[in-house]
């Protein structure tokens, strides 16, 4: 068992894979999430069986049998024969198992997610969604997000966006689990982790042209249910708030030593005319007339 597994035994287990000798296995592990990368090293029939304690998602990047089967608990039996670039999920306690005799050499990649974690039990509370079992299924967005967060193994295993793409796939596993009906976005509005990943967004990119289309893809949403949603969330349209949040950091740096000018550009207006508009617009006066109030002297325009 590598340091990602004995770090984690609390919620997960390794699929047992038969003949383990032809298996290579490397782990990584996150807060709440392991990616466990099997490749097999000769051409073999084989078998796999696990009964997880926690979730578990199956990215089979090359999958290809002459024959086998495989089932997961709740499920009719498949035999089917090409399975490359198809996902499977395991709920926690369901059991998994099957044979296979491959005509290639198999290539996947098993995702652990610990429903109870700190991340996704504080975020979604994760652990109270029933999901259901789904065998050899594809979903673009799904697959997207998990192929993300496997890139990310061996890298820096504390970094907030392994944390993001994991709440991504525990979100898009409920959405899944919903049959993508909009119960998210009508009472509510965004859950808590999309709400805080906008903002953070948001401040992080205020120099710059910050999009609907932008913003609605940061938390993988449709712009029609994001622009409802962010609404319903936040009191304002996304506009509205993106200028909201210029003008207040303005005014702070109109506490400093910048130039109207510098101040303008640094929050993404190319001319100071369009950033005095909307200071004024917003504040009820000119970025010159707020400075003076502030008793300091004009940096100039």
């Amino acid at each position: 068992m590598d340091d990602a597994f004995a770090k984690t035994t609390t919620f997960l287990e390794r699929v047992d894979i038969a003949p383990a000798e032809i298996v290579r296995r490397t782990s990584t592990c996150w807060n709440g999430i392991v990616a466990e990368n099997i490749e097999f090293t000769r051409r073999e029939p084989i078998s796999y069986r696990l009964q997880p304690r926690g979730h578990m998602l199956i990215i089979s990047e090359r999958q290809t049998r002459d024959e086998g089967e495989t089932s997961i608990e709740g499920l009719p039996k498949s035999t089917l024969h090409e399975f490359s670039h198809k996902l499977s999920f395991v709920p926690a306690g369901h059991q998994f198992y099957g044979w296979q005799k491959p005509r290639v050499l198999p290539r996947f990649t098993y995702l652990h997610l610990d429903p109870k974690s700190r991340l996704l039990e504080s975020e979604l509370r994760f652990s109270e969604v029933e999901l259901r079992p789904r065998l050899f299924f594809f979903d673009q967005n799904l697959w997207d997000t998990a192929l993300k967060l496997k890139a990310q193994a061996g890298q820096d295993n504390g970094s907030a966006y392994t944390e993001a793409l994991a709440l991504v796939i525990a979100h898009e596993l409920i959405q899944l689990e919903r049959g993508f009906q909009p119960a998210l976005e009508v009472r509510g509005g965004l859950a808590p982790w999309q709400k805080k990943r906008v903002a953070e967004y948001i401040e992080d990119h205020l120099g710059e042209d910050i999009s609907l289309g932008t913003l609605a893809n940061v938390i993988r949403l449709s712009s029609y249910h994001f622009a409802h949603m962010f609404k319903q969330s936040f009191g304002e349209p996304p506009h509205r708030y993106v200028t909201g949040r210029r003008i207040l950091r303005a005014k702070s740096l109109l506490e400093g030593q910048m130039t109207i000018t510098e101040i303008g550009r640094a929050l993404g207006y190319v001319e100071t005319s369009s950033f005095t508009a909307a200071f004024r617009r917003s504040a009820g006066l000119t970025p010159s007339s707020y400075r003076r109030q502030l008793g300091q002297i004009g940096g100039g325009a």
